[in-house]
């Protein structure tokens, strides 16, 4: 049974997507069977994961609007090693589309309940915003995954999402929780980034990760060549520790 888990912030620029796409080939190279689900118009998590968003033949916006199952959309990135249900510009009109349709937050969810057995692991990349998409991230996820960068700011954004959090557990997905909080682009040799990240261990304890993804120039330089760090350049500290953090989530998953 696939572990659904939103890659959500609604901080915009926290590295949401590089997230997603790297702890999906970082569960892949580990030996997991990944599902990634880019819920963002934009659609970076696919053409990060190798994937030419404009030339896919169906995306997540024909699940949502029920004109093809999961199975019939996903593509393998044969490259990365997992599959990829895509997104395109289409997306930012299903927003519209969905609002006069029945059951419209729970339409992934529905969707995903069909391939549940084919995968371990299922990621979906939100949209900074609280849409209608992420909703139907949020609900059919059995948790959220945070990445969060140790700044001042960052604190505020979080304390929004708590906020949502609980109010999607309490009223369309009880089993809605946060499994932890990963922290990215970190450079221990900033004062403030190690007072912050001291300040989220007091506060939020054992739902910190322990694994720190460190400010890396070859993740970053990553997605101009289709590909996220993990496969682009393996030996990048930022990759090794995204394979670190792919384990550190397998064995969280085994202790339940």
């Amino acid at each position: 049974m696939a572990k659904i888990f939103c890659v959500a912030n609604q901080k915009g620029g926290v590295g949401k997507t590089t997230t997603t796409v790297n702890l999906a080939a970082g569960l892949a190279t580990v030996g997991q069977r990944v599902l990634m689900i880019d819920l963002d118009p934009q659609g970076n998590a696919t053409m990060g994961s190798g994937v030419d968003k404009r030339k896919m033949p169906l995306s997540v916006y024909d699940v949502l609007l029920e004109s093809a199952s999961i199975r019939e959309a996903a593509v393998l990135s044969e490259k990365c090693g997992y599959h990829v249900l895509g997104a395109n510009r289409e997306l930012a009109g299903a927003e519209v589309e969905l609002v006069a349709l029945d059951h419209r937050e729970k339409r992934l969810k529905t969707a995903l309940s069909e391939v549940a057995d084919d995968y371990d692991f299922v990621l979906i990349d939100c949209p900074p915003s609280l849409s209608l998409l992420t909703l139907n991230g949020l609900c059919s996820a059995h948790g959220v995954v945070v990445p969060m960068q140790c700044e001042y700011f960052a604190l505020e954004g979080l304390t929004d999402l708590v906020n949502t959090i609980k109010q999607v557990h309490a009223n369309l997905n009880r089993q809605l929780q946060i499994i932890g909080l990963l922290r990215v682009m970190f450079d221990p040799r900033i004062t403030l980034q190690q007072q912050v990240s001291d300040q989220l261990k007091a506060h939020f304890g054992d739902k910190v990760f322990d694994t720190v993804i460190p400010r890396n120039v070859r993740l970053a330089e990553a997605p101009s060549y289709g590909l996220p760090g993990v496969v682009f350049d393996p030996a990048a500290k930022g990759s090794q520790a995204f394979v670190e953090f792919a384990r550190e989530m397998v064995e969280r998953v085994r202790r339940g």
